[in-house]
């Protein structure tokens, strides 16, 4: 057996690089008196001074002499001293004394637009910055500049120019004047729109959705609307708008959008769980459009232990069709209540109508017909109404599936008259209000009231859908889901006449994904509006912030000490 000996030879040149020390020069800045944003400035517009020796910063403090100047000048600053200095070490540092004087002042300022965007209320000069008298800061001319070019583009003044933007600094008076002047031009309009693409659509409905009229004046915000109108129809996957000035023809841009349909179909199924229900399912299928007017149609169905029901729907677009539709509604419903013994089998036919406010607001108006029957204790019927009615809602979030502040309000109200198609003369109304705050970023503040009442001369014919059961993770946690309820002699929960549910509840973000809550709920079902007996819990609770909704976990202990601690288990928006 041989052994053979290598030797590895390493350059010299080599050698001494592995060996010498990197140099990782300083800089050091200091203004005298102390000014944070020139210190900045200067040490910005140096910036690294990389692995320089000290020969190196000495021939490179005359480069930094004069970038240091220029940093100075861009605040106003122009009778300024610098000295340089390099220290020698085992870390080189290129040091710069500076005193800035007195800054430049403005003197006569002159903002002006002239032509038809000065007639523009939303057309506004930038005058915050630049008045006589501030300190002359290079960087505020420059972005009132930008600030008038961009409010040009977006309002459609294409052929706009400065017929002055002058900056005259006189550095020996300490003063500047600014003349800014900008002619607008004429304000270019939006033309026909034009549909590309291979659309199944009738023409009629897809000019329905534009948000403007051809002729508009060209705002960049309404060809933004009109991309995201045809988004959310639900009837596309893919929008472009081409809206571009250079196609212009006197002043008049052709709007072209190129459409790409979806699939007509989506089918879903989901898995969920709360205490309420249990373990629940959920099955939808949708069918986005059946024909070019862009009729649509859905079936929805959920399936957990207490509660099974389908429901199926058809939409016809109305004027505008992403806003107002005519909803032809059937469901079924079957039902567990409250005891073991009670159960309900609920029938709705009837037609819906949807619109959109201009205030914001949503508004219902239906007309349901009702079928029901049920077993409530010992009680056993059959129940039909037909109940005209009128649902109003309005949402305010800064974000729809986790918001920091915002509010929800929730009116409904419906009525059946006795003969007409109805065995009861009944009105049932609700009413919903939840907020949410958020303060400093960390401390959460929610609130929630429910309210519900039933106006009858005949409660016993108020079939047992349109009575009252609180408690549970939507109403008064603490208590099992419609526990709280009037009894018959039997002890049986038959359901109230009215409900009152308030919450308040307090949660700290201990990280972004992660929080933890306090709450106080108290509420009830009962018959009589005579200081009804309210039901009270308290309890602790985690939120995990899932990318469906926070997830609720909670804790809570009714205070009539009747019960220990119950779990509730929840998820969804708080809003």
């Amino acid at each position: 057996m041989s052994i053979s000996l290598c030797r590895r030879v390493i350059p010299a040149g080599l050698a001494v690089l592995l060996v010498s020390p990197a140099f990782a020069a300083e800089l050091d800045v200091d203004v005298q008196p102390s000014n944070n944003a020139l210190r900045e400035n200067v040490e910005n517009y140096i910036g690294d001074l990389g692995d320089r020796s000290e020969q190196e910063l000495l021939r490179y403090s005359r480069i930094a002499r004069d970038q240091a100047e220029k940093a100075l000048q861009a605040l106003g600053h122009y009778n300024s001293t610098i000295e340089t200095e390099v220290i020698d070490g085992d870390t080189p540092r290129l040091q710069l004394r500076i005193s800035p004087g007195e800054p430049v002042r403005l003197r006569d300022v002159t903002l002006r637009v002239e032509g038809p965007a000065s007639q523009l209320e939303a057309f506004r000069v930038p005058r915050n910055r630049l008045k006589s008298g501030a300190v002359l800061n290079h960087g505020n001319y420059e972005s009132a500049k930008q600030q008038i070019l961009n409010q040009a583009s977006r309002y459609g003044f294409f052929d706009g120019r400065f017929v002055s933007q002058r900056l005259a600094v006189d550095p020996a008076q300490n003063v500047a004047d600014v003349e800014l002047v900008f002619e607008s031009g004429p304000r270019y309009v939006l033309g026909e729109v034009r549909f590309e693409g291979d659309s199944p659509f009738d023409p009629d409905l897809l000019a329905r959705m534009v948000p403007f009229e051809a002729g508009t004046p060209y705002d960049s915000e309404l060809v933004a609307e009109l991309n995201q109108a045809m988004l959310s129809s639900g009837y596309f996957e893919g929008v472009r708008v081409d809206a571009n000035p250079s196609r212009a023809d006197a002043q008049r841009i052709p709007v072209a959008v190129l459409l790409t349909t979806r699939d007509p179909r989506t089918l879903g199924l989901g898995l969920g769980f709360s205490t309420d229900v249990g373990p629940r399912m959920r099955f939808d299928f949708l069918r986005h459009w059946v024909n070019p007017q862009g009729h649509s149609y859905g079936i929805e169905s959920e399936i957990s232990a207490p509660r099974q029901n389908i429901g199926l729907w058809y939409d016809v677009p109305l004027d505008p069709p992403l806003t107002d539709k005519l909803r032809y509604a059937a469901g079924y419903q079957y039902e567990q209540i409250a005891d073991d013994d009670s159960l309900s089998q609920l029938l709705t036919v009837g037609p819906e109508w949807h619109r959109k406010l201009p205030s914001g607001w949503q508004r219902v108006w239906s007309l349901k017909w009702r079928h029901e029957q049920y077993e409530l204790g010992d009680d056993t019927g059959t129940s039909t109404l037909l109940m005209p009615g009128v649902a109003y809602s309005f949402l305010r979030s800064d974000n729809r599936i986790n918001p920091n502040r915002g509010y929800r309000l929730e009116f409904e109200v419906a009525a059946a008259k006795k003969g007409l198609l109805s065995d009861a003369d009944v009105v049932h109304a609700n009413a919903t209000v939840k907020g949410l705050t958020t303060l400093a970023d960390r401390h959460r503040f929610l609130g929630r009231v429910q309210v519900g009442g039933n106006w009858t001369d005949e409660y016993t014919n108020v079939p047992p859908s349109l009575r009252y059961f609180a408690g549970g993770d939507q109403s008064v946690r603490g208590y099992d889901y419609q526990s709280l309820s009037p009894t018959n002699s039997d002890g049986d929960r038959i359901g109230g006449r009215y409900q009152l549910a308030v919450s308040a509840e307090y949660q700290y973000s201990v990280t972004e994904q992660w929080r933890v809550a306090t709450f106080v709920d108290q509420g009830n079902a009962f018959n009589s509006l005579d200081f009804p007996s309210l039901k009270s819990s308290v309890g602790l609770g985690v939120r995990w912030v899932s990318p469906v909704g926070p997830i609720r976990v909670d804790l809570a202990h009714p205070l009539d000490g009747n019960g220990g601690v119950r779990l509730h288990f929840s998820m969804g928006p708080e809003l």
